[in-house]
């Protein structure tokens, strides 16, 4: 559930991530009832089976049933991994078109939210899911070759981000109208991990204070830039 807004005394509007057909708006007739096809599955985050009618192009969808497979609960009422949920509603309300399937993501938003129990697991699994979004939309930054030369990005050096072309520049490439944002080649080499394939080998990483801190200055302009602004919950997250 990505989004619940109440329509009238009895009904809401809710805006919900499916595995199977992508993002959807629909009505929940008598959804505000405390007894009905609903009853508490209408909560911010929680993940639900569903039942719905679609109603085309025009017009919004009408939600039958909704049964609550589980809530959305960060241990020790922790903000900092609420926020962070409230974050992956954001961009999947951003950046996913209606009707658009991508089971991948779905996936991963499962798996970041279930990370977001404790404020030691948020962070990287934040990171990890603004990776996995922008694979999935197509808007994946290059961290593998340069984005102005074209050659291979190797260790031992300090990299730019050129977040207009998508990607790391070079030593070579950097100049003031095309970088602001430095990182060193060992949070570069973390950056295609977090953004790989593999659903376990960004789990063992252990990041440094100034790893985090180049990543997250990466993944924030990457995602500032396809959205044309700053996500709003970010500032709750730093």
């Amino acid at each position: 559930m990505l989004r619940v807004t109440d329509f009238s005394e009895t009904s809401r509007i809710v805006c919900i991530f499916t595995r199977e057909f992508g993002k959807i708006s629909a009505l929940a007739k008598g959804g505000r009832r405390l007894k009905g096809p609903f009853e508490s599955a209408l909560d911010l985050l929680a993940t639900c089976q569903i039942v719905f009618i679609r109603k085309g192009t025009s017009g919004l969808d009408l939600l039958t049933e909704a049964k609550l497979v589980h809530r959305f609960h960060p241990e020790q009422r922790d903000l900092a991994c609420l926020y962070a949920g409230y974050y992956v509603a954001e961009l999947l309300l951003a950046l996913t078109e209606d009707y658009d399937p991508h089971p991948e993501l779905y996936a991963s938003a499962q798996d970041a939210l279930e990370s977001f129990k404790t404020s030691q697991t948020t962070p990287i699994a934040v990171l990890r899911f603004e990776m996995v979004v922008l694979r999935e939309i197509g808007q994946l930054p290059d961290f593998e070759t340069c984005a102005g030369c074209g050659t291979p990005l190797t260790e031992g050096q300090t990299f730019g981000f050129w977040v207009n072309q998508g990607g790391l520049i070079c030593p070579e490439c950097q100049h003031d109208e095309n970088t602001q944002i430095k990182i060193h080649a060992g949070s570069a080499a973390i950056l295609r991990l977090l953004a790989g394939d593999s659903e376990q080998a960004w789990r063992r990483l252990t990041l440094t204070p100034r790893q985090i801190k180049e990543i997250r200055q990466i993944a924030t302009a990457a995602i500032s830039h396809v959205l044309g602004r700053r996500p709003k919950m970010l500032k709750y997250l730093s």
